[in-house]
């Protein structure tokens, strides 16, 4: 192919601007811009014609002058007619180019419109994307298809090329293809610009210290609304781990929206000790990013004293939230006091360590939670299980398992949905009076 009698036949039969004659051949030589292609083509071209107009009489190189001067659009051929003494064909306004319609002269206009939105967002990465109407992109399949272009790039890739390289020198950012802060999606012929702010994730450890407060909102049956039943809160809990933790954050970031993720949940009669359970908080649309998580700690631990603990304050990324969701099934530590109906004895006690460690523990959804679970049997495994006795009728059960063992089922049965259990095991029915955890165990 030669580069050069093909870019000519292009501009024979359509106008087009630097960008979008250049962008035709791409893939052909590196390192510039397809403005530069295309004008060192049409520089190269008229070059060409000039010396063909310079021989005696031939009209082709005045030919070539006029196309390059129109569906060129170029200053030399039309200056290079005028020096030739031959008149120039007139350029009338509504002729653009064939591809963009001329939209790649907005560019430095939507950069500075781009900010104007992204005012008052605090990023250190951005991306561009591009939205085009679609008959601009099939225009351009059936140009290609048509003019059999090998070495061509799409418009949407120029048009995102371009304006990221313009913003990242406007704005002093770096584009990031990835996990950017904040992705700009710009429609060039409509001229208009589109935000897509990404969440921030802030994870650490939370310890529950009492025995009255949920890990997460519970919404009102009214939907949050407000009513007589939860006294116009909306909530039927007026606290929470997810509020205690969640506020400040939203609060320092502005952000729009809060969402608490853990790995796994206790219950709200449970506590949370040790050194706390994995957690991380989404903050959606956040204005500000770089917050100070030791003052937020603080916030939040002044606010919950004596009912919620944060500590390891930490940013983290989207991956981990799904890596901390599969943390659910991590190893899980208990500390439970159960009370019997009858009198319990040593060889009784030695006999629940040595049948329940080591074993799998089949669990069908229990009875208290089946109104919002899957209705399954599930398998659990116990590592270890060590009994104490407390009183005549009272032990206490420190149980390292798999996490997703319901621990209250494990001591009651759940009217033999769980199997083996602790009651069945001694023929003495038992309940859980108390119940901490000690430990979530993740990789």
């Amino acid at each position: 192919m030669d580069v050069l009698e093909k870019a000519y036949d292009l501009l024979s039969k359509y106008p087009l601007c630097d960008h979008c004659l250049g962008r035709q051949f791409a893939s052909l030589g590196y390192n510039m811009e397809n403005n530069v292609r295309g004008a060192v083509l049409k520089t190269t071209l008229t070059m060409q014609a000039s010396e063909l107009a310079a021989a005696e009489k031939d009209l082709e190189g005045i030919k070539r002058l006029k196309i390059l001067a129109t569906s060129g659009f170029s200053a030399t051929a039309q200056q290079t007619l005028k020096h030739l003494k031959k008149r120039s064909p007139k350029q009338t306004a509504d002729v653009t180019c064939y591809l963009c319609d001329g939209k790649f002269d907005l560019v430095d206009n939507l950069v500075e419109k781009t900010q104007t939105a992204l005012e008052g967002y605090e990023f250190s990465t951005f991306l561009v994307g591009i939205e085009l109407p679609t008959t601009v992109e099939e225009r351009e399949d059936e140009f290609k298809a048509t003019q059999d272009i090998q070495y061509g790039e799409s418009i949407r890739h120029e048009f995102g090329r371009v304006l990221g390289k313009a913003l990242a020198k406007a704005a002093g950012k770096e584009a990031e293809y990835l996990k950017p802060d904040v992705v700009a999606i710009i429609n060039p012929f409509e001229e208009k610009i589109r935000l897509q702010i990404n969440p921030l994730f802030v994870g650490g450890r939370y310890r529950k210290l009492v025995r009255t407060i949920p890990q997460s909102e519970w919404l009102c049956s009214c939907r949050g609304r407000g009513c007589s039943k939860c006294g116009g809160t909306g909530k039927l809990y007026p606290e929470s781990v997810e509020a205690y933790t969640s506020k400040p954050l939203l609060e320092a970031t502005e952000g729009a929206e809060s969402f608490f993720h853990a790995s796994g949940r206790e219950d709200i009669d449970a506590r949370m000790l040790g050194t706390g359970r994995p957690f991380i908080v989404e903050i959606s649309k956040p204005k500000k990013r770089s917050v100070d998580l030791e003052q937020i700690a603080a916030a939040v631990n002044a606010g919950a004293v004596g009912k919620v603990e944060v500590s390891e304050l930490h940013f983290a990324v989207k991956d981990d939230v799904r890596h901390l969701k599969k943390g659910e099934s991590a190893q899980k530590e208990y500390r439970l006091l159960a009370e019997f109906e009858k009198d319990l004895t040593e060889e009784g006690l030695r006999l629940i360590e040595q049948k329940l460690s080591g074993t799998v523990i089949k669990q069908q959804t229990p009875l208290r939670v089946v109104h919002r679970r899957a209705d399954i049997v599930r398998e659990r495994y116990i590592y270890k299980l060590e009994v104490k006795k407390v009183t005549l009728k009272r032990a206490l059960l420190l149980i390292r398992c798999q996490g997703g063992l319901y621990v209250k089922e494990l001591v009651s049965g759940d009217e033999g949905r769980t199997v083996p259990n602790v009651s069945a095991l001694l023929d003495n029915p038992a309940k859980t009076l108390k119940l901490d955890v000690l430990n979530v165990i993740m990789e």
